[in-house]
């Protein structure tokens, strides 16, 4: 593969990770609604993420010289490394789902600033505790102002006017939960990678290979979490299989796949920088996707075009907190 040498490279390739986990739920904002629910959005969402680590094996994967390529990689990998890879799709798949169930519920700027956030304070804990690398006193600072900033932004949203309380907390609840499990799967997914890329252990996989394998648990655990969520959802009606090829046509089904490459876009870069800038931090950067779906939320779904006086105030002091925690994540690599 091609090899990753400079810090503030990776920091760059980060901020691009943080944007495009940020983001790509306003695909599924685009196509919500009764007639393309987001568990039928949520099967082509999966398939774009399976051709876009295609895409990026058989390119910056397979090129250069570092480690392995993409092909020898795959071929070479133990049953362990693949077994968690692919687990590790299977828990960000539910997570992801519970997540994207609690967009359809609450909408952006609630769900993803509680969901991602919670992912963010556990996934980095978790990251650091398996490989401590950074400063840690920067590390759990800059985690902390981010939790501050998701209790501001719960505040925020419980201060709009004519919520049905009920379907409020039922989406609060789901996001949690979500977030909960979305805080395991990225060390999941490290224990089947190579931790020296350049000189990469048998057995272990490149960041590449590793994506791919995860984006077919992901996959195949659609099966099990995606026709729950079809069979029991959250809001609305049940939906059937048959509802995607009658209800569905090009631009829907292409909405999805974009929004699947879109995020996994932010899954290979994240792992691709994970040697340089160290797990804990290029998780919790890139998790940072927390305050640009708030952005997107706020000033371009108007999530908070009704919110009573002093709301705005709130937004701005979560914006604020997120922005020094990021930045304090930024620079603990360095410090």
């Amino acid at each position: 593969m091609i090899g990753l040498e400079s810090y503030t490279l990776a920091v760059f390739l980060l901020v691009i990770t943080m944007l495009s986990w940020g983001s790509w739920a306003n695909t599924q904002k685009l196509v919500s609604g009764d007639k393309w629910p987001f568990q039928l959005y949520y099967w082509d969402y999966s398939l774009g993420i399976i051709l876009m680590a295609l895409l990026f094996g058989f390119t910056v994967g397979s090129l250069g010289e570092t480690g392995r390529g993409f092909t020898e990689d795959l071929l070479q990998a133990s049953a362990y490394a693949i077994l968690f890879a692919i687990l590790g799709g299977a828990v960000f798949n539910l997570a992801n789902i519970l997540i994207v169930a609690a967009i359809d519920i609450a909408g952006m700027a609630i769900a993803f600033p509680i969901g991602i956030g919670i992912a963010l304070v556990e996934g980095t804990i978790i990251n650091y505790i398996a490989e401590p690398t950074g400063n840690p006193v920067l590390i759990f600072t800059g985690v902390t102002l981010v939790t501050i900033a998701i209790i501001i932004d719960a505040i925020a949203y419980r201060r709009l006017p004519q919520q049905d309380t009920s379907t409020s907390t039922k989406g609060i609840v789901i996001s949690i939960v979500g977030g909960l499990l979305m805080g395991l799967f990225f060390y999941l997914v490290q224990v089947a990678i190579a931790f020296d890329f350049s000189n990469p252990e048998p057995g272990k996989m490149m960041p590449f290979a590793a994506v791919f394998i995860f984006s077919i648990g992901l996959f195949l655990s659609n099966f099990i979490w995606n026709t729950w969520a079809m069979a029991k959802p959250f809001s609305g009606n049940k939906v059937k299989y048959s509802q995607y090829f009658s209800d569905g046509n090009s631009k829907r089904h292409l909405v999805g796949l974009l929004g699947g490459a879109i995020w996994c876009i932010g899954m290979v870069l994240s792992n691709y920088t994970s040697e340089v800038a160290g797990d804990a931090i290029s998780y919790g950067l890139g998790q940072g996707a927390t305050m640009v779906a708030a952005i997107w939320g706020v000033f371009i779904w108007k999530e908070f075009e009704d919110a009573p006086k002093g709301t705005n105030t709130l937004l701005t002091f979560m914006f604020l907190f997120f922005l020094v925690g990021l930045g304090l994540l930024i620079y603990a690599r360095v410090a």
